[in-house]
């Protein structure tokens, strides 16, 4: 059993890893899986900080926190209260597709956030295995929360990239704002209409592929991003739907 002090000293962690930690208020009202997290997270009176970090009854080990602390940009007392998240919700140790559209399904109730849901899991499944597994969902976060400009670029051109062939084509891109729309569209004033997204498609592909090859690479994703203050800030809208 978990103590009383136990617990409420995992309160006052998870109060840490909201105000002290870089989280900001913005970030943790926008980012539904880092709220969905600090839910999972919320203290269990049949756990105990042992428990949480015992691994042996979870089909997937993941690495040990020293590592993933060098690997992220978390410390380790945030991956203990992640890991704790991860664990109540994930018994099994991995993620799968339909805990993505549970969650977007909940924060955007008025639209359609399966498409969407299914890209991101897509995205955060590095190893297309078919499941997220903490080390995945982690790495993740990091770097959509705390990574670089260029990190987070290089992230959102995997995620527009949805054959994973290195090049975003227009049908890719139309594909990924469609879902977003789709997701948000009814809960946006005015509403949305339907040829919007292939409009923002049209003017961002023609920025994008410099030399008009149909295609868009890396090297022109970032480039055209950073020295485009629109996109950058259509970029910062993206990151609030995460």
């Amino acid at each position: 059993m978990c103590s009383p002090t136990k617990r409420t000293q995992w309160r006052e962690d998870l109060q840490h890893f909201r105000k002290d930690h870089g989280f900001s208020k913005k970030v943790l009202l926008n980012c539904c899986l880092v709220r969905r997290i600090i839910t999972w997270a919320s203290p269990n009176p049949k756990d105990s900080v042992e428990d949480e970090l015992e691994l042996s009854a979870v089909r997937h080990r993941p690495e040990g926190l020293e590592q993933l602390e060098a690997q992220t940009r978390f410390s380790r007392k945030e991956l203990q209260i992640l890991y704790r998240g991860f664990k109540n919700e994930c018994p099994s140790g991995v993620v799968n597709e339909d805990t993505f559209k549970d969650i977007y399904s909940q924060f955007f109730p008025q639209g359609d956030a399966s498409t969407y849901a299914h890209f991101l899991f897509n995205a955060f499944d590095t190893d297309h295995n078919g499941s997220v597994s903490f080390e995945d969902f982690v790495m993740g976060l990091s770097i959509l929360l705390r990574g670089t400009i260029q990190e987070k670029l290089n992230w959102a051109f995997n995620l527009y990239d949805i054959n994973k062939d290195g090049y975003i084509t227009k049908e890719e891109m139309l594909d990924i704002m469609k879902a977003i729309y789709d997701m948000m569209g009814k809960c946006t004033y005015p509403v949305l209409k339907e040829e919007t997204p292939r409009q923002h498609v049209e003017v961002f592909f023609q920025k994008m592929d410099k030399n008009k090859d149909g295609v868009v690479t890396i090297d022109e994703f970032i480039d055209c991003c950073q020295n485009d203050e629109n996109i950058m800030r259509s970029m910062h809208l993206f990151e609030n739907v995460l």
